[in-house]
């Protein structure tokens, strides 16, 4: 179906608002299909033509003011209509699908209890396989909705509701949204309530997953006020929806999302086994962000998706601003470096990056695949650069006029950057072209002969970005300088720092969006000063610098395993040791290192592993995440593997942690160790969305041509499956010792999983795309018949862009074995 262009928007915008929206939902039709009836109320500037999205199984009938429109005339998604000045009611009764990619209105069944659960998804196009609407972020409306549910269901959305005679729910109206926002959830989800600030509070999830829900809520709710007061305190308007409710739902395939009211997010972050600070960190994060979102987004929306930063630069960095302020994840900074920003740099490695703002988006879909780490991890960044070169009394008054000038309405980055330049009094044109408005990273780095420091932009993206950050020497550990700096020229000397120190480390706070290039000095003493150095932000930052680098081809990546064997066993930050081991197993040493040197870097960590579990305090964190390292790792089948998958000898915390068991579990089916019986008899003990997804992964790594053969069957053809499911078996597909058991699937990548967008969402596909691509293969044969493939002008935009930037992390690999091969 064609996509909705920019031009196509601005003319439909220019003849038509929405003045109400009436969605009538009969979710008690069947697994299949539901009833769709909407009434838009129209305005008309004048009279014209123009049409209305719909995307359904049949169209039952459609008519304007009363009279019947030809639903005969459908097509591609669009129903035309031509209008007179006025105000009119378009009226679209439709049978629609329920999907199973986590687009559109998703349901899924529960295996524990065979009970089903639906939540919509309607980013950024899927909200016309829901009710028919003029499909674009500027035309917002009030939305009246009512729901026929199931007697035992619940039904939540942006509105607050009541059931009433024959099973119909009615939801309060909303404040004026874009079709995108409009949450529904239904099911028997069961709640735990609380009240904060006048505000009422709703977390839900599966019946199934009540314990988990009841266990971690007090934590969640916590998040929750802490960050309500904190946006109180900072944005100057107060909540602006509904009651607030958080319902974590299967399959959804972001972490959450923020529709007003209503934030669905996925229910892995109930956790049910043990759980690393991290990961609560994690989750923290979510809440807080997707509560950020209630104003930045919800409130004040894109006028066009080109300005999506505006949502999701802004909900990354105060979300991060508010756990350092006003959580007890006062660390939040230091993971955003480890997991947050090391996205983001790769994003912005590869082929497809792009500005921060104002990058093109003819369509809506060419949009959606800029939705990355540039628009989360560097525009967070940005933004960090934007306070220090205003400052943050300029920058929250700034905000505020912002927010109150646009409520329940749009903005642009015009609108944006007029308001920061009236409280700032600072002319922002040129600050904008060159950290907003042009892409690329520059590099920064430390001339000890000169006392200098030196900033060069990409040659592709010339631009002359000012930074504010920080450089910090170190010896033994100790630092032994710090210096604070602006550079607004490519050279500037550094006085006062300590030239002589064996690690000399720029952007050391990691204040600014940069790749830090350490000198040749300064590598040579890092296996014996990162396991010294006490502060966290400085090793987290020399860690993603070493990524970038060998990302670059710059440095060996012999070095990062010889970091990890000597500076995790001695680190003290769950996000540091976690990230940096997880990109040592699954980059480092399965992609980069010549397949002849991986065995023996594999077991140098488990090794890491197995010291760091002995000396951790029973049941922590760190020894969770030592234990997972030990069985991501080890090749000891018969001490570890095998007895702790019976459950024997386990560490302390783990005992009946059926997450860690599936980790196992996966590692002894890949051995060939344990198979079908085994796999079903684990599942038979664990009837959960988890464990069948557990399940699913260990079944696609058992290494034999059949499983193998039936695996890829199941993945590419299976038209039943749910993007979870299609995920759990790509995971576990690749990894078998002999590669030759895989092998003859690399070619057929490249033909079958772009023909799954015949009946797979384009979300749910980019993310298979990622994970089915043959990253283990690294040769010119494999880049080949990527670039083969890439040169076809019929892929989903979606496949192309996943395909583009894994061909493009193919061939930082391959430079990366020609630059060091050993």
């Amino acid at each position: 179906m064609p996509s909705l262009t920019r031009d196509e928007a601005i003319t439909r915008a220019d003849l038509l608002s929405v003045t109400r929206m009436e969605v009538d939902l009969d979710l008690d039709q069947g697994v299949g299909t539901f009833g769709s009836l909407t009434r838009i109320h129209l305005t008309a500037t004048g009279g014209g033509s123009t049409f209305v999205d719909v995307k359904p199984v049949t169209l039952h009938r459609a008519s304007l003011d009363g009279e019947d429109l030809d639903v005969s005339a459908l097509a591609e998604g669009r129903l035309p209509l031509t209008v007179t000045a006025g105000e009119h009611v378009l009226e679209v009764e439709a049978t629609m699908a329920f999907s199973h990619d986590g687009e559109g209105l998703h349901r899924a069944t529960d295996p524990a209890d065979g009970q089903d659960y639906v939540f919509s998804h309607l980013f950024l196009d899927a909200a016309p396989a829901v009710f028919a609407c003029l499909d674009q972020p500027d035309l917002k409306a009030p939305y009246a909705v009512s729901v026929k549910a199931p007697r035992e269901w619940q039904v939540i959305g942006n509105g607050a509701g009541g059931v009433g005679d024959g099973g119909v729910w009615h939801l309060a109206e909303t404040q004026p949204l874009s079709t995108y926002f409009v949450a529904l959830c239904a099911g028997p989800y069961v709640s735990v309530r609380d009240e904060h600030d006048g505000i009422a509070l709703g977390l839900w999830a599966r019946a199934s997953m009540v314990e988990q829900l009841r266990a971690h809520a007090p934590e969640m709710l916590e998040v929750t006020k802490q960050s309500f007061d904190y946006f109180h305190s900072i944005f100057g308007i107060r909540y602006p929806f509904d009651d607030y409710d958080q319902v974590f739902v299967p399959e959804f395939n972001a972490g959450a999302m923020e529709n007003p009211g209503c934030v669905v997010v996925r229910d892995s972050y109930l956790f049910r086994g043990a759980v690393g600070r991290d990961e609560l960190l994690t989750r923290a994060n979510t809440i807080s962000h997707e509560m950020a979102h209630m104003w930045f987004g919800d409130l004040v929306s894109p006028q066009w998706w080109d300005d999506l930063w505006l949502n999701e630069s802004f909900a990354e960095y105060m979300a991060h601003r508010c756990l350092v302020e006003a959580t007890g994840y006062t660390e939040a900074w230091v993971d955003s470096t480890m997991s947050r920003k090391s996205w983001g740099y790769a994003a912005e490695r590869a082929p497809s990056t792009h500005p921060v703002a104002g990058s093109p988006a003819p369509d809506a879909k060419s949009a959606l695949a800029n939705f990355d780490g540039i628009s989360y991890a560097k525009g967070a960044a940005v933004i960090r650069q934007f306070i220090e070169f205003i400052g943050d009394d300029a920058f929250l008054a700034g905000i505020r006029e912002y927010l109150a000038a646009h409520a329940f309405g749009n903005g642009t980055l015009a609108d944006f950057l007029g308001a920061m330049e009236r409280a700032s009094g600072t002319d922002l044109a040129q600050w904008s072209r060159a950290w907003l408005e042009t892409a690329g990273v520059d590099t920064i780095a430390v001339e000890r002969g000169a006392g200098a420091v030196t900033r060069r932009a990409p040659e592709a993206y010339p631009a002359e970005r000012p930074h504010a950050f920080d450089i910090a020497t170190y010896d033994g550990g100790h630092e032994t300088s710090r210096v604070a700096l602006t550079l607004d020229t490519d050279t500037a000397p550094v006085p006062g720092l300590d030239r002589q120190a064996p690690l000399v480390l720029p952007n050391a706070g990691d204040l600014t969006w940069a790749t830090p290039l350490l000198d040749a000095q300064s590598l040579d003493a890092l296996r014996g000063q990162l396991p010294l150095i006490t502060d966290a932000q400085a090793r987290a930052v020399i860690w993603v610098g070493l990524r970038d680098g060998t990302a670059l081809a710059q440095v060996d990546p012999r070095l990062l395993v010889d970091l990890g064997e000597a500076a995790l066993v001695t680190e003290s930050n769950d996000s540091i040791f976690s990230r940096a081991g997880m990109h040592l197993t699954g980059r480092v040493i399965r992609v980069l290192l010549p397949e002849d040197e991986q065995d023996g870097a594999r077991a140098r960590l488990a090794r890491v592993g197995e010291q760091v579990l002995a000396a951790a305090e029973p049941g922590s964190s760190t020894a969770l995440h030592a234990a997972r390292l030990v069985a991501r790792t080890t090749d000891d089948v018969e001490g570890r593997l095998v007895p702790w998958a019976d459950g024997r000898g386990l560490p302390e915390g783990l005992e009946g942690d059926a997450d860690f068991r599936w980790i196992l579990i996966g590692q002894l089916s890949r051995r060939g160790v344990m198979g079908v019986a085994g796999i079903d008899e684990a599942l038979a003990g664990d009837r959960t969305m988890s464990g069948q997804l557990g399940s699913l992964t260990a079944r696609s790594a058992i290494p034999t041509p059949e499983a193998k053969g039936e695996a890829w069957a199941d993945l590419t053809t299976n038209r039943e499956r749910s993007n979870h499911e299609l995920v759990a078996i790509a995971a576990g597909f690749w990894g078998p010792q002999d590669r030759s058991l895989v092998a003859p699937f690399v070619e057929r990548y490249f033909t079958d999983v772009p023909r799954m967008s015949e009946w797979l969402g384009e979300d749910a596909l980019a993310r298979v795309a990622s994970m089915t691509y043959p990253s283990r293969f690294v040769s010119e044969e494999t880049l080949e018949l990527s670039r083969a493939a890439l040169a076809r002008d019929d892929l989903h935009q979606g496949v192309r862009r996943s395909m583009v930037d894994a061909q493009s992390e193919l061939e930082e690999a391959l430079a990366s074995r020609r630059a060091f091969p050993g």
